[in-house]
């Protein structure tokens, strides 16, 4: 063989091999990083490292959490694992059960289809985490999407709803200026957050504000990620739970497991870390407020650890169970209420990111068992 010829082999064969920089891997977050730029050093979308890791992409990164980091451009050429293909309304698919380390993004890509896509023929949101043994439908790439004019399946029609109230605050705010435009008591506001009436607020801390509050972000607008996240219980320590933990923990207290498990998805992806615009923290995205209220009226002298993603589980299912007796077990209403609200979707009835929000959560609750 010439010496040409050599050459050119190992020019296709190197070709032809990954980079070992582009694998997937593990990445500890180190302080003063975010998830934008953990992705961009990795040669990421945002999107695609929240979607591998169960977090929205306005998420704040909690220094010694472990990330999930994607190849970039993840799944293979040959989708490996494919089932026989079944038959469905818009065309031949095919049913793809989800290995270990896989993301929705990236199967979809290795399918020759966009996230938003695959997410609909699923029920899923876009940036949901799949877990591994479940299976996926893989829709033929010419069907129709939501983008053609045909709906696309129950639930997944979009991404998770921005949530409720939420601010970050911005240079020269004051907790009573942002009261006064709230139109609340700033003991009130101080009580929600986590914080003293007279404290001094600090650019990039995320806050709760009541819902419609004209201050919050608007319906539909991301939330700029928070910086600064305010010393209050329940923690966002780092770490994750199972389904089945989330089902044990919610039947001690007669809280359907289903319904907590798809709320707890929806909000964090099972996530512990995760801190929202709204100043919600952990597995079930409790806010300092609730959780005072939750320790001094529900728990029944049992004190919670903050810092323990189970007892962030205990408080959110605590609070279900409330939220399910004040409306006489309805599974939607309850739901509505967690994200919105009790007392406003009893005076305004569910606004539209609600109605998202709860059509998302009934869809997953089937995924956890419901």
């Amino acid at each position: 063989m010439s010496r040409s010829l050599r050459l050119l082999g190992a020019a296709v064969l190197s070709a032809l091999i990954p980079a070992a920089s582009a694998a997937a891997h593990v990445h500890t977050v180190a302080p003063g990083e975010t998830l934008s730029g953990i992705a961009a050093a990795n040669g990421l979308p945002t999107g695609a490292l929240a979607a591998a890791n169960g977090l929205p992409p306005t998420a704040f990164v909690i220094t010694g959490t472990r990330l999930q980091v994607p190849a970039p451009g993840g799944g293979s050429a040959q989708p490996l694992g494919t089932a026989p293909p079944v038959t469905g309304g818009s065309g031949p698919v095919g049913g793809r059960v989800v290995r270990p380390g896989e993301t929705l993004s990236g199967i979809a890509a290795a399918n020759g289809l966009s996230t938003a896509a695959l997410a609909g023929a699923n029920g899923l949101s876009p940036t949901a985490m799949v877990i591994a043994g479940s299976r996926l439908r893989i829709p033929a790439a010419s069907a129709p999407t939501e983008a053609t004019g045909t709906p696309a399946a129950a639930g997944g029609s979009s991404a998770a709803p921005e949530p409720m109230g939420g601010y970050i605050v911005k240079p020269g705010d004051t907790l009573s200026g942002l009261a006064l435009r709230s139109r609340v008591p700033v003991a009130q506001m101080a009580y929600m957050n986590g914080l003293r009436p007279d404290s001094r607020l600090i650019a990039g801390t995320p806050l709760k504000l009541p819902t419609g509050a004209p201050a919050a972000a608007p319906s539909g607008v991301a939330a700029p990620a928070p910086q600064v996240v305010p010393a209050a219980a329940p923690a966002p320590s780092s770490g994750r739970v199972s389904a089945s933990d989330i089902h044990r923990i919610a039947g001690e207290h007669g809280v359907p497991g289903s319904l907590a498990a798809a709320i707890a998805w929806q909000e964090s992806g099972f996530n512990n870390g995760m801190v929202s615009s709204a100043n919600a923290r952990g597995v079930m995205q409790v806010m300092p407020g609730t959780w005072d209220w939750v320790q001094s009226n529900l728990s029944k002298g049992r004190p919670l650890n903050p810092a323990l993603p189970a007892d962030n589980v205990r408080a959110g299912s605590l609070y279900l169970g409330q939220l399910l007796r004040d409306t006489g077990g309805d599974p939607a209403m309850a739901a509505a209420a967690y994200y919105q609200g009790l007392s406003s979707v009893r005076r305004i009835g569910m606004l539209p990111e609600t109605r998202r929000y709860v059509a998302n959560v009934l869809a997953l609750r089937g995924r956890f068992g419901g």
